[in-house]
């Protein structure tokens, strides 16, 4: 069973990361400390939690998604495959809802017909997008047992820009970050660009 376990991220251990504006550049901006923010979003049931942390070796990981992107439609095949993959390695994944106007009605109908096996979560006040510098969705972050983010950026490669994408993908980032982490290794790559819908388009 995946990590349901609702805590908060220890102030000291939260980290987040320099706000990125990907229209002025195409160069993803690295991971930075900031020790102020919080994260508070919501359940299905509409209960007000902070993003779960990760118990003893443990991760998090957090996508970020919208039910009207086509692109993270489109990776729902690869997210299932990862949680299903990871699960038993102690990984809990959460799609987190970036769109205010979603319902849990939705989302739950969302999850339903992309099969997700994964937990949701609800971010309507983007908490946890300015908490981690999240621009896009999909999007992903891995967190570790300390509430460090180890990762943020694509899945994969497949999508190269909006509206070009490769046959299959030549790199899985997240895969691999999440590999890392779990043995202990520095992530090769902590930052890429996430291709997909603007999180500032529903603000």
């Amino acid at each position: 069973m995946l990590h349901q376990a609702l805590v908060e991220i220890r102030p000291h251990a939260l980290l987040a990361v320099l706000a990125v504006s990907f229209g002025c550049s195409d160069r993803a901006q690295p991971l930075a400390r900031d020790l102020s923010r919080s994260a508070e979003l919501l359940d299905l049931d509409g209960r007000a939690i902070t993003l779960p942390q990760a118990p003893q070796d443990q991760l998090v990981v957090a996508i970020f998604t919208r039910t009207d992107c086509p692109i993270s439609n489109r990776y729902a095949p690869e997210v299932r495959a990862l949680c299903e993959r990871f699960e038993l390695q102690g990984v809990a994944f959460y799609l987190v809802y970036v769109d205010p106007r979603e319902t849990s009605d939705s989302i739950r109908a969302h999850l339903a017909e992309y099969e997700y096996p994964c937990a949701a979560l609800r971010d309507p006040q983007h908490a946890l997008v300015a908490a981690t510098g999240a621009t896009v969705t999909p999007e992903a972050v891995v967190i570790d047992r300390d509430g460090q983010i180890k990762y943020r950026g694509r899945i994969s490669d497949q999508h190269v820009a909006l509206g070009t994408s490769r046959s299959w993908a030549s790199r899985h980032d997240l895969a691999e970050a999440i590999e890392a982490t779990l043995a202990g290794r520095p992530v090769a790559e902590p930052v890429t660009k996430a291709v997909g819908c603007y999180i500032e388009d529903v603000k």
